[in-house]
Parts: structure tokens; sequence; C-alpha cells
């Protein structure tokens, strides 16, 4: 089974991938774009643009359980290797928001500043937790960026420069290389985790 966000529908999707039928579907907040099922298959967290909300779904029951309340146009998921925090990008809102698994609530938000760059031109979009769970890479949209988060703090170590509109983002199996899809540059950069460099 094949889970996917459906903006026309309204609603998260589930297909079968030998037939290629619809098995059910569930209705979310409008325009909704992340989909994130949790490793033992059970639930899927769907965001929903318009309604700054993050749905999380019973794929047994098929519906939805909780409406979690985020930032401004949330997009896409990152869980934390222990399952304890799903942090989620909230592109309209320069920020990321960590949601506690446990309670199903939003317990912190990580903002983004760049020196000389208006809020509005910082628009994360992506963002991927490093192998050891102590790291959160954000891509920052328009301002052609790239953040290191520290988790346990949640404070912006440092930023990187890369490519225009930095968007989708995925590290290597060692968490020493990260790569970066610029949507506006048609390119990749790739980033050394280490040194901060692209």
């Amino acid at each position: 089974t094949v889970y996917v966000s459906s903006e026309d529908d309204n609603a998260l999707l589930a297909y079968d991938l030998a037939s290629g039928r619809t098995l059910f579907s569930v209705k979310t907040g409008g325009e909704p774009e992340g989909v994130l099922v949790t490793p033992d298959g059970r639930y899927a967290y769907v965001t929903s643009e318009v309604a700054n909300m993050v749905h999380r779904v019973d794929l047994q029951q098929k519906k939805v359980l909780n409406n979690i309340k985020v930032g401004l146009r949330p997009r896409r998921f990152s869980l934390s290797p222990d399952g304890k925090e799903l942090w989620v990008s909230q592109e309209l809102g320069a920020s990321l928001g960590v949601i506690d698994t446990a309670s199903q609530t939003l317990k912190a938000t990580v903002k983004f500043e760049i020196k000389g760059m208006r809020a509005s031109d910082i628009t994360p979009v992506d963002l991927v937790h490093s192998p050891d769970g102590r790291t959160v890479w954000a891509s920052l949209g328009r301002a052609n960026h790239v953040a290191e988060i520290d988790a346990a703090t949640r404070q912006v170590r440092r930023t990187v420069l890369v490519g225009k509109r930095a968007w989708g983002l995925a590290l290597n199996k060692s968490g020493a290389m990260l790569y970066v899809a610029n949507g506006l540059s048609d390119d990749l950069s790739l980033v050394d985790t280490a040194a901060g460099k692209t």
C-alpha cells in the first residue's frame, strides 16, 4: 500500500500498488501535502497547508484521530529516530514546529533569521534528521540556504549557502553528505555536513 495526499480531494488516499486501485480515502484540511507513515505502519501524519494543521490518521480505522494546530503553511515532516518528536516545516512562518508524539501537541517552534533577509523570503520546506538524531537539517526555500539545527536545544547552529530556492533534502547513510535539490537553479548542492560547506 502507498499513501499520497490529494489536493483535488482534500484527502489522504491509500493505493494498492499491485492493482493500482484506490483502497480508501480520509478527508483532511485544505491542500494536504506532506505525508509521513509511522514505522509500525499504523498511523499517517498529513499536513494541511490551508488549515495550518497536522492530521494524525489511524490507517486501520481509516479516520483522523488528532488535529494538531501548527504554524503557517505546514509542508513536510521528519520523525526523530526515537519516534518521540515529529518535526514539521512551516513555510510561511519561517520556522519549524516540533510535535510531541506522546501528547500529539506542538511543543516548540524553531525560528529562522538570516542577516539582511526578510522573514517572508525564508520559506522552509523539507527537513531531515541526522542518523544519530542530534541534528535536523532544513531547506530554506527562497532564502537559498539550508539550516543546521541542534535537535536537543532547538538552536540554529549555522546556515549554509546553496543553490537558488533550496527545496528537497536527503542525507547519505552516514550523514556526512547532505544533498539539496535547488528548484530555480536546476541543480543539486552537495553539503559536507561536518565542515558546513557546499
